[in-house]
């Protein structure tokens, strides 16, 4: 499609050049007192130049005509006149004017839509449509057709009208699938109708452009499947749009790494972890592209630097904490498919399933791995490099476990870096929850009891500082979250205590003091989570929430399971401690008759609670027969 190369039309060629300069790149630096004063400015040429095109056709056509003509070329409404449409399809020359009309729409919507005039923006577009539906789908006008389409893709879905979006981007990617398996050459780009002779775009620009669009397209569609709750092709469309950003070199590092890192905790939650560690290498070897970390020196010298300082270590800090959630909810899993009905190691379990790795995993792998691969030659090496730095099967044994842990920990130690304490507390306190957890499910492969024991020990000396310290104030859900944890991990440490001492004919005085600072101190947390429930006055609430429910009377129960371990030789310390134990039992079992419905939520807690009520009261008095007849 050759462009006429005389005066006039170069004149024309500049306005457009011109046009598209204030729009993309001086709007930029507008004042926010005038935020749209070049966008206005690009909008009055392309006006301008729609006049010229219609002027040439009315002396073309050998009518009379001024000025005032071009305006009345189109109707009120924006709709082309009677038999406009059919110069598309018509002689050649009448066919690039009409095309040229058509880019002209499209270029006064986008304008108007980023003028924040929606609906004058998204006249424009449908006459842009109109002017092209008649059309078939050609190398001159497909990249219009998915331009137009894409935009008005994004209208409707920023008006919440996600179904009409979804059937202009549709639309759009059927398009370009037809066209690529019909014709496939690089088509004219908008740009191409509005150049002088000779100064086309290269073949490699209009492919680029063109591959760009579709990228748009995915992109969006990504989005639209993902406000219709249809996340698995949500994620494919995101997949292959970070795929295409990658091929044709169309990303900012930053962004395109957080929205990789984003999309492998989607796969996360589908246990897909091959796919989400690939996801996670390619996000930290894309956001290094960024470049290096500006010194503190060079920050404090330079607003600039101090800003591009802060952004990279807070996006790389972001994707540590996805590495951490990769490696804990690998562990995780793994235990759930480990442990018994107790939740201990199931031995026989982790037989069949190493079977079955062997057999299975290896080819499994093999054939998902080339459908998700990111990268070019410059960054695919190192992409497999740090792939291969954790596994992505779940682990089935102690050193599988700890090789994923250390990987987890080492982003803890990174994240933290970034999050500190001072000045960003609840991003700091989730990061040792996580890593608390890591210890936590650690220690579920790990065979001795006292390696165990000091697993759950790291977790208290990094938890404990920071509850003590935290005001319930302003922070009340995390301090109940520390204090429900501390409770349960100081629990888990009497556990395994008391079955280290059943392995001893008789427990020494130590082993007995050390037991019992585990009972009173998860005793103590357990009793400051239940406190932190009642009201100003001090009142314990009559009915509980019900995110407080299941918490609130499993820790009633520990309680009592925790006053009745407690080893006194005392007899009245004993008959004491077993009043208390009663107390919370009955607790747990008059809060089930008052609230039925909170039976189904402490199933196994309620029915040993019962069997203690029953069961203490003789306990309790046969020892007050002791004490009576020993006075």
């Amino acid at each position: 499609m050759a462009a006429n190369n005389s005066i006039e039309w170069r004149a024309v060629c500049e306005k457009f050049r011109l046009a598209q300069e204030l729009s993309e790149i001086e709007s930029k630096k507008d004042p926010e007192n005038n935020p749209f004063r070049s966008k206005y400015k690009a909008r009055d040429l392309l006006k301008e130049i729609h006049c010229s095109l219609k002027k040439i056709e009315i002396e073309e056509q050998g009518e009379a005509g001024d000025e005032a003509d071009c305006e009345s070329s189109q109707t009120a409404d924006g709709e082309p006149e009677d038999g406009f449409e059919k110069t598309f399809t018509g002689d050649s020359a009448a066919g690039l004017r009409a095309a040229r009309l058509a880019v002209l729409q499209y270029h006064l919507g986008v304008n108007h839509i980023e003028t924040e005039e929606l609906s004058a923006g998204e006249l424009h577009l449908m006459v842009c449509m109109k002017l092209i539906d008649k059309c078939t789908t050609t190398r001159e006008n497909v990249s219009l057709f998915i331009h137009v389409r894409n935009q008005l893709g994004i209208l409707w879905a920023g008006r919440d009208e996600i179904e009409k979006a979804q059937g202009f981007l549709e639309i759009a990617e059927t398009m370009y699938l037809v066209y690529m398996k019909e014709d496939g050459q690089p088509p004219l780009d908008l740009q191409d109708f509005f150049v002088p002779e000779g100064e086309e775009l290269s073949q490699q620009e209009k492919i680029r452009r063109f591959e760009m669009a579709y990228t748009h397209t995915l992109y969006y569609l990504a989005q639209v499947y993902k406000n219709l709750q249809q996340y698995e092709r949500a994620a494919q469309y995101c997949h292959s749009t970070l795929q295409r950003q990658l091929e044709y070199k169309q990303f900012a590092p930053l962004e395109w790494a957080i929205n990789a890192a984003t999309l492998s905790q989607y796969y996360i939650t589908k246990t897909r972890y091959m796919e989400a560690r690939h996801c996670l290498a390619a996000a930290s070897v894309i956001a290094n592209l960024a470049g290096e970390i500006p010194s503190e020196a060079a920050a404090k010298e330079s607003e600039a630097e101090s800003e591009k300082r802060e952004e990279l270590l807070q996006k790389r800090a972001e994707i540590a904490r996805c590495w951490i959630k990769y490696c804990l909810n690998l562990l995780q899993d793994a235990k759930k498919l480990l442990e018994d009905n107790i939740g201990e190691l199931d031995l026989d379990r982790q037989d069949e399933l190493k079977r079955a790795r062997r057999n299975e995993e290896e080819e499994k792998e093999k054939g998902r791995k080339s459908a998700i691969l990111f990268g070019s030659s410059d960054t695919f090496d190192s992409i497999c490099s740090l792939e291969e730095k954790v596994s992505s099967m779940l682990p089935l044994e102690f050193e599988e476990a700890r090789s994923i842990f250390l990987v987890g920990q080492s982003y803890v130690t990174q994240a933290k870096e970034y999050f500190a304490m001072d000045g960003h507390v609840t991003d700091h306190i989730e990061i040792l929850q996580d890593h608390s957890a890591l210890f936590k499910v650690l220690a579920f492969f790990e065979e001795d009891l006292e390696r165990r024991c000091k697993m759950h020990k790291r977790r208290v000396d990094m938890l404990e500082p920071i509850c003590k310290d935290l005001n319930a104030q302003y922070y009340l859900l995390i301090c109940r979250q520390l204090q429900f944890e501390l409770a349960e991990t100081y629990y888990e440490m009497m556990d395994l205590k008391l079955a280290v001492a059943d392995k001893l004919d008789q427990p020494d005085v130590h082993t007995i003091k050390k037991f019992n600072h585990l009972c009173s101190s998860s005793m103590k947390y357990y009793q400051m989570f239940l406190d932190s429930t009642r009201s100003p006055e001090g009142k314990f609430p009559e009915k509980l929430e019900d995110d407080l429910l299941r918490p609130a009377l499993v820790a009633k129960f520990r309680v009592a399971r925790l006053h009745s371990k407690l080893i006194s030789s005392n007899l009245a310390t004993q008959m004491e401690n077993l009043s208390l134990s009663l107390e919370s039992y009955n607790f747990v079992v008059q809060y089930c008759e008052e609230n039925p419905e909170a039976k189904n939520a402490v199933e196994t807690e309620l029915e040993l609670s019962m069997e203690m009520v029953s069961l203490l009261p003789l306990k309790i008095n046969r020892i007050r027969s002791t004490l009576a007849s020993s006075n």
